[in-house]
């Protein structure tokens, strides 16, 4: 490689708060590595999410960030500087982080003072920059006045503060977070979600966090790392994993997809027209490589299809099926029905719990195409 090419490498890593560069690890016994070669950057300030169901890799992948596990191969580096590697391996105290873990790990014979300032005594920081910065901390994540409570008299929440506290009072330049709000009842973690997000906005600081929870990826992230069998299956914000998914596993581990059945019967630069099956009058739009003549299935979300009462309406101007109400489920905030459609089995359809369709009711499902995808049908 040139002067020029090496220097523009080491630019492009510098810029990056975090790079993890063709990373393995398998355990001894295992027949198949827990992470497999895996490559991403995480760019200063940015929250970035490991998501995927258990045993996909995703806390080993934040171990091998951390230094609690090393790489059989690959680097790990923080700003341009490895840290983990071939011949390098630098502690988890050296490498500027702070980590959460699941269970908060606090210790309850110690007071909150004491828990949160730890890591500060290990450094050996004097005693009175130490109060100093334990009492601001702890005002930043919402316990002041706490000092002197015992960690086992604490909630749950609060206790998941105190962790939160202790990985940020050292300042450090990433901050880590494994499932952290996972022991937490639902209206806890949605709080603590909420107020993770608003302090990492003010600190600025990075995050990575893992989490089998998409709600809460797509909540909390600027990007997402899909992961299964310890690789990678995508890396996209947001909107681009749950609306332009390019695998099967990501299309239908990020929400729920809505599969119907057609046929491409055209294309034309890179847009199939799929005429879906029983509804010969409808064709779907939807960019695809797919070639023309080929069997598919078309991609929706359910809140991508309306649900009206067919009575003795007309059926829509939009993309239409016809079909039968199955099932009804009130969820609080939607209704979730199962529709019975000719030709492609059972649909399921969020609806407005203002405006209920009863069971039994012959209705339109009207499709809202814009962030549909077109996939091969499974043999």
């Amino acid at each position: 490689m040139n002067t020029e090419g090496l220097s523009r490498q080491i630019r492009l890593a510098q810029a990056h708060a975090l790079s993890v560069r063709s990373v393995s690890k398998t355990y001894p016994g295992a027949s198949v590595p827990a992470v497999d070669a895996i490559s991403f950057d995480v760019h200063p300030g940015e929250v970035f999410a490991l998501l995927g169901p258990s045993g996909c890799g995703k806390t080993t992948t934040l171990r091998l960030i951390a230094g609690l596990e090393m790489p059989d191969s690959g680097e790990v580096a923080f700003a341009g500087k490895v840290v983990s590697g071939p011949t390098v391996r630098i502690p988890p105290d050296k490498r500027d982080l702070g980590m959460v873990f699941q269970s908060g790990a606090v210790w309850p014979h110690m007071t909150v003072a004491e828990n949160v300032a730890f890591p500060l005594k290990v450094r050996g920081v004097k005693r009175t920059q130490i109060k100093e910065r334990v009492a601001g901390v702890l005002d930043l994540v919402g316990l002041p006045r706490h000092e002197n409570r015992l960690s086992a008299q604490l909630s749950g929440g609060q206790q998941q503060r105190v962790a939160l506290a202790r990985a940020l009072v050292t300042e450090p330049s990433t901050l880590l977070l494994d499932e952290p709000f996972s022991s937490l009842d639902s209206v806890l973690r949605a709080q603590m979600r909420h107020d993770v997000k608003q302090l990492q906005k003010r600190l600025q600081i990075t995050m990575v966090f893992v989490t089998h929870d998409q709600h809460e990826a797509l909540s909390l992230s600027d990007r997402i790392a899909v992961m299964r069998d310890g690789a990678l299956q995508q890396i996209g914000s947001p909107q681009q994993l749950y609306e332009r998914p390019t695998t099967e596993f990501v299309r239908d581990f990020l929400g729920k997809a809505v599969l119907l059945k057609g046929m491409n019967n055209g294309s034309n630069e890179g847009e199939a027209q799929v005429t879906l099956d029983g509804a010969p009058s409808t064709v779907l739009h939807a960019r695809s490589t797919l070639p023309c003549g080929k069997r598919c299935v078309v991609a929706l979300r359910p809140e991508d299809i309306i649900i009206r009462p067919r009575s003795n309406a007309a059926p829509p101007a939009q993309a239409v099926l016809a079909g039968f109400v199955i099932d009804v489920r009130f969820t609080g905030r939607r209704i979730e029905y199962r529709v019975d459609v000719a030709d492609q089995g059972t649909i399921e359809v969020h609806g407005d719990r203002h405006d209920r369709v009863g069971l039994g009711q012959p209705v339109w499902l009207e499709l809202h195409t814009d962030g549909c995808t077109v996939w091969p049908e499974s043999v």
